[in-house]
């Protein structure tokens, strides 16, 4: 499998409510074979995610758990969404607000959000890093920019298959206990075998 083939598995969710920034970022991720949903609002994209806006609105007051995605929502799309790249200043829910409850949610608290803006405040972009936020880019955004999402892309991945490596090698584990047994049986049959 190459490269290319590869990077388009990785489903990056784009969020921003201006459309020709959203056009942008969309056109720069498809160059780079990503494939793309781009939503206009950070409620939009919790939807798709399979997390209400309300949910979080009820949890925040108990601030005790929080919402968790129930698996017949989490898919909406038949593949996950591997990267999260959001505009910071939105109507409603901002960029941060997003990132926060992203990284809030149990069950999507490992996807790699990026965070984008015009406006070039230190305390902002500080803010944003600090709760998890993987890069902060300037707009315009840039091919150069959208390079930089790989390895958070690949780091995303990673995670999302210990799962399936830990079954695997428990899997493999079990494979070479049953051969050991079976082996032993065998010697045992032969044992037994020639007794007789």
């Amino acid at each position: 499998m190459g490269i290319a083939a590869a990077e388009s598995q990785f489903h990056v969710l784009a969020v921003d409510d201006s459309i020709i920034d959203r056009k942008l970022i969309e056109t720069l991720l498809k160059t780079s074979s990503y494939q793309v949903t781009a939503v206009d609002s950070g409620s939009k994209a919790l939807e798709l995610l399979g997390l209400c806006e309300e949910d979080y609105d009820d949890d925040e007051q108990s601030d005790s758990n929080f919402p968790s995605v129930s698996p017949n929502n989490h898919h909406h799309h038949d593949l996950e969404v591997n990267l999260i790249i959001t505009d910071y200043c939105m109507p409603g829910m901002t960029g941060y607000d997003l990132l926060r409850k992203i990284k809030e949610s149990k069950s999507l608290r490992d996807i790699p959000v990026v965070i984008m803006s015009s406006e070039n405040e230190p305390s902002r972009i500080n803010r944003c890093l600090e709760d998890g936020a993987e890069e902060f880019f300037l707009k315009p955004v840039q091919l150069s920019d959208v390079n930089k999402l790989r390895p958070h892309l690949l780091k995303g991945r990673s995670k999302e298959n210990e799962p399936s490596i830990i079954t695997t090698m428990t899997n493999m584990e079990q494979n070479q206990s049953a051969d050991k047994a079976l082996s032993i049986y065998h010697d045992d049959m032969e044992v037994v075998h020639l007794e007789f």
